[in-house]
């Protein structure tokens, strides 16, 4: 007997599926093949692509930012300091970037044939995490050397959470993205104004500086983005050095948990009529 599929239009505001995802797992598995595999295919560095953009980036923090500005690095070798928090900014910023572009440069596909909407940031997520083990992978490279050298270096047992915070970035990320990616549905200056935004945003999370090197006053206030205390949690596991604590840490999971649930929510909505915009 043939089946039939029937697709309605979904009117409820918590309407996920989450077993059309687990169906469509393989679809999610040929986006991260075709994000990861072909996005440097024709290049002339090929897969040097996944390391040449942190490790310049990182380069420039160290000679601007450590040697020229002088901006302290609570004791850690300069390099490390701005590798650590580069490496974990990238991926974040990636996740947001490309996953705010979802409606708008997906829409040809997504009039043509229907799946479920979340498998291309779902997808997203997957390929850039591959990118970013690759840079992690430099980063403890780096790390060892500096070792050998005789530089003090403290890891401690917060490495264990090293995937929960990846969790926490690859949701913050999601749910901004998402968020943004229905806007530009409608408002299209959204998509104008992300690369500057994130540029904004990176400056604001303490990549290029200490969040002990921020005024007592004004730590609470730097402490309300979600960014800050993952970035801290993080050089406290490889230096054993920063400022954290769990009061943090908890603020960061309830705002990033929040953001995640309210992306996720608009872009349910949106992608049932999105289509009549573009």
């Amino acid at each position: 007997m043939k089946q039939v599929l029937v697709i309605t239009p979904k009117k409820e505001w918590f309407n996920f599926h989450w077993r059309e995802l687990w169906e469509a797992r393989e679809l999610i598995f040929r986006f991260v093949h075709r994000d990861f595999i072909t996005s440097y295919k024709q290049t002339i560095l090929g897969p040097f692509w996944f390391i040449v953009p942190p490790v310049m980036t990182t380069l420039v923090f160290t000679v601007i930012f450590g040697g020229v500005a002088k901006i302290p690095t609570d004791g850690i070798p300069k390099f490390l300091f701005f590798l650590s928090g580069v490496i974990l900014w990238t991926y974040f910023a990636s996740c947001l970037s490309r996953t705010s572009n979802t409606f708008s440069g997906n829409a040809g596909m997504f009039g043509k044939v229907y799946f479920p909407r979340l498998c291309v940031p779902i997808a997203i997520l997957i390929s850039n995490l591959l990118n970013l083990a690759i840079q992690v992978v430099i980063f403890f490279g780096a790390y060892m050397w500096f070792w050998w050298d005789g530089k003090t270096l403290h890891p401690s047992w917060w490495i264990l959470t090293l995937p929960l915070l990846l969790a926490l970035l690859a949701l913050l990320g999601l749910g901004v993205g998402c968020f943004i990616s229905a806007l530009t549905t409608r408002y299209r200056d959204m998509g104008m104004v992300v690369g500057f935004g994130i540029q904004l945003w990176m400056y604001a999370s303490c990549i290029v500086y200490p969040l002990s090197s921020v005024p007592e006053e004004y730590r609470w206030l730097v402490l309300l983005n979600p960014v800050v205390p993952i970035i801290e949690a993080w050089r406290q596991a490889c230096f054993g050095g920063g400022v954290l604590s769990w009061t943090g840490i908890s603020v960061s999971v309830v705002i990033t948990l929040t953001l995640c649930f309210t992306g996720l929510v608009v872009f349910k909505r949106m992608e049932n009529t999105f289509m009549d915009t573009v």
